[in-house]
């Protein structure tokens, strides 16, 4: 059963709207008021964002979707039996949940799948064509900030247990503490026999990496700059988004993709009545991509309650899917 729009009573829907803008508006000029400037990545995925980020999935440079899909197409029979029978699939950060197919295909009797998304449309949308295309599944989203506590539906038919699927190695885009605290929210999620299959980024040579986020169209610019949109169209900030350019390097001490905004004049930035300053030259820190090696990552894993049974990876190593299950 789909959940659409038209099914959250009007009234709730605005104030959750309202109480996203807010924690939009109050991260935004916490962020700008820290020393180095930031802004959470999170907030890079309105409906534009998503529409953007799908488009930098499909660019020559940027390896790791076609990379994870090779693995997904080639080992989802595995990770569907891995998994187990009667399982409730969750997914974070479900986008248009096209490498989920695969998945999906060799799930044994998979009771719901519930598809996690910060962008509601781009969530109801993706949402309503997979359960058109797999009626048999009861598909449950939920629009949610995943990095923070949210309840799971309730699906019609008992699960024999609950996993969750995070592809797309956006488990890098959290600091490694960070990174230990959701894996631990995700085994509390889960609850014993809980499951996690996920993508991570492997550790490669700088130029692989850095081409991967600098992409000779530009989409990955445009994805970047969209937060300043975002911020001038949603939360009536005075911007100059034409003079900030896109920055990423790899920074190999840190074993991490830095992502940035760079400010190509000195200028204000006006929100909610308050005054920001930007340096020509200054950095306003956008997002992390940590790499991983697979030993170093389920270290990390187990630290917070999980263990290694499992993982996939592609014929240069440059990416792995991991399958671990709750300790």
């Amino acid at each position: 059963m789909i959940l659409s729009n038209s099914s959250i009573n009007p009234i709730a829907q605005q104030s959750m709207n309202q109480l996203a803008s807010e924690r939009f508006l109050n991260d935004s000029i916490a962020g700008l008021n820290q020393t180095p400037k930031q802004l959470p990545c999170k907030y890079f995925y309105d409906q534009r964002g998503s529409q953007l980020f799908d488009q930098i999935c499909e660019t020559e440079d940027y390896y790791l979707t076609r990379t994870e899909t090779a693995i997904m197409q080639r080992h989802a029979d595995e990770m569907g039996n891995c998994l187990g029978k009667g399982v409730m699939l969750v997914e974070f950060g479900s986008g248009s949940s096209i490498k989920t197919r695969y998945l999906l295909d060799h799930l044994i009797q998979p009771v719901a799948y519930v598809p996690v998304d910060i962008s509601r449309e781009h969530l109801y949308e993706s949402a309503g064509q997979i359960s058109g295309d797999y009626p048999q599944i009861e598909v449950l989203p939920v629009c949610a900030d995943f990095t923070k506590p949210f309840s799971l539906p309730n699906p019609k038919r008992r699960p024999s247990h609950d996993a969750v699927y995070f592809p797309g190695s956006t488990i890098g885009n959290f600091q490694p503490n960070q990174a230990k605290q959701l894996l631990e929210s995700i085994a509390h999620m889960c609850g014993e026999q809980g499951g996690l299959l996920i993508g991570v980024d492997l550790r490669k040579d700088r130029e692989t990496l850095e081409r991967a986020y600098n992409d000779t169209q530009g989409v990955t610019a445009q994805f970047n700059l969209n937060l300043l949109h975002r911020m001038r169209n949603e939360l009536g900030a005075t911007i100059d988004v034409d003079a900030f350019e896109h920055h990423a390097f790899y920074n190999e001490e840190a074993g991490r993709i830095e992502i940035y905004l760079r400010s190509r004049i000195d200028q204000t930035i006006q929100l909610d009545g308050q005054t920001v300053e930007v340096e020509a030259g200054e950095l306003i820190h956008t997002e992390y991509s940590h790499k991983y090696t697979v030993d170093g990552f389920a270290q990390l894993a187990a630290e917070a309650g999980w263990t290694l049974r499992r993982w996939w990876t592609d014929e240069n190593d440059y990416f792995a899917v991991l399958h671990l299950v709750v300790l």
